[in-house]
């Protein structure tokens, strides 16, 4: 970093906040690549019409998370990204229904993540992720309720767990490891609210009703690589239908 510190950020706090910072910016552009990749499955224009903007979105949360890196460090951090992305590369989509299990899941993760971060005490960083939680927010329910209705057809009985497990990594990737240093760092200098395993854990209950409706299960996380809680999420108290989605058609089917 070329930028001196900014008043009243200690040495510590600036290297915490600029991993903060460049975890975020890979998150956005990550998801970025992989919406864009699955553009060529999808099937409808309505789908078509949501994921490009859903694209869109992305590269303006990339953007914000960017200026806001440039203004504190003074640098670009579109090289460390890049790095990062390259040495790291996320999965990509190989049908419409891997793109759908995408969303519900890696997008679902990102917003829980970035959720614990609304009353961060670095105002700047605030500020940006409670816009991009405010626009989230709109379009949670989507991915669930795509994934719930193509895996309803029946179609995807064959594939549906593994990729629901892939997909499920890279949601819970978004968290960090539970317990860590530097997870009680940020928790005592009121960057973040709570340690990553109570998030991880709100975020396994959250997607609960569509994976029992979908037919899934939840592996051990050790199985997938994760350290976090091992509590499976509970079935949902009203039954699985409680998760059905209110559509006029189901996905896929031709527009009348």
């Amino acid at each position: 970093m070329t930028k001196a510190p900014e008043s009243g950020v200690d040495d510590r706090r600036q290297r915490t906040l600029v991993q903060m910072m460049q975890g975020q910016a890979y998150r956005e552009l990550a998801a970025a690549h992989i919406f864009g990749h699955g553009l060529e499955f999808v099937p409808e224009m309505r789908w078509l019409k949501h994921f490009t903007w859903h694209i869109r979105e992305e590269l303006e949360h990339y953007e914000a998370v960017a200026r806001m890196y440039h203004d504190f460090t003074g640098e670009s951090i579109e090289p460390v990204v890049n790095a990062r992305l390259a040495a790291r590369p996320v999965p990509l989509p190989a049908s419409f229904y891997e793109l759908a299990m995408a969303q519900f899941l890696y997008d679902r993760g990102g917003f829980w993540q970035l959720r614990e971060y609304e009353e961060c005490s670095f105002e700047p960083y605030r500020k940006v992720v409670r816009k991009i939680v405010e626009e989230e927010r709109g379009h949670q329910s989507l991915g669930e309720r795509l994934v719930v209705e193509l895996t309803l057809t029946g179609r995807y009985n064959a594939d549906k767990q593994k990729l629901f497990e892939r997909w499920l990594r890279q949601g819970l990737l978004s968290f960090g490891r539970p317990g860590s240093e530097g997870a009680r760092y940020a928790l005592a200098v009121g960057l973040k609210k709570r340690d990553p395993g109570a998030v991880m854990q709100d975020f396994l209950d959250d997607i609960a009703s569509a994976m029992y409706l979908c037919g899934l299960t939840m592996p051990p996380l050790a199985t997938l690589g994760i350290e976090g809680p091992e509590k499976a999420p509970a079935p949902p108290v009203s039954g699985p239908e409680s998760a059905l989605p209110r559509t006029e058609r189901s996905a896929g089917q031709p527009a009348a």
